[in-house]
């Protein structure tokens, strides 16, 4: 069996779980070709060329996947906190909160703006993320990642329309408030944790 063949194997025996945690069969078919694509070799991860790549006729269902409203995304949230407990879950382990940045252009992908972007030590323009790890030894297992909305962004509600911002997610939160809401949700799917440990910031 080919190496390519075993990586394939073994990313459908991951997504698995998850797959079924998804529901429509549409999504279950498309969800693993639009992995593939952010996985697979090339250096632009637009849909286009992700789809050139993948030998699709063209982007236009990746792009109705990947854009469609009618998403709830808690299921997936839950299945990875079952299997990260699974996998790491015990009263040793440390949940790490951080935020991080990507330093990003322009004014249409969602939550940009001018703040502090660590990697470039700076501020610059660029969105900001709350991140939660799983970590015990060597072994880190990230359980989730939240967008920060600047405030720019949430006192425009037009804005966030027009970005796809879902009415309810477009609320003033700090980083924060949105760790200990991400940190209630881990409790309740039952993750198992020790010492949480944050920044300052």
């Amino acid at each position: 069996m080919s190496e390519d063949r075993i990586d394939a194997v073994d990313l459908d025996t991951w997504l698995a779980p998850y797959l079924t945690a998804m529901g429509r069969k549409t999504r279950r078919h498309w969800a693993p070709l639009y992995l593939r694509g952010l996985l697979g070799p090339g250096d632009r991860k637009s849909l286009q060329p992700m789809a050139e790549r993948l030998g699709l006729s063209g982007h236009d269902q990746l792009q109705h996947f990947i854009a469609s409203p009618a998403w709830d995304d808690a299921p997936l949230w839950t299945e990875l906190a079952r299997q990260a407990d699974g996998l790491l879950g015990g009263p040793d382990v440390l949940l790490v909160i951080d935020d991080t940045a990507l330093p990003k252009q322009g004014t249409h992908s969602v939550g940009v703006a001018r703040q502090y972007c660590g990697v470039l030590g700076k501020k610059a323009n660029g969105q900001s993320l709350v991140l939660l790890t799983l970590a015990r030894h060597e072994v880190p297992l990230p359980l989730g990642l939240r967008l920060f909305l600047p405030e720019e962004w949430t006192s425009d509600v037009e804005r966030c329309a027009r970005a796809g911002v879902p009415e309810t997610a477009c609320k003033a939160r700090s980083k924060g408030e949105i760790a200990l809401c991400e940190l209630d949700r881990l409790r309740d799917s039952g993750v198992r944790f020790g010492t949480v440990l944050a920044d300052a910031g």
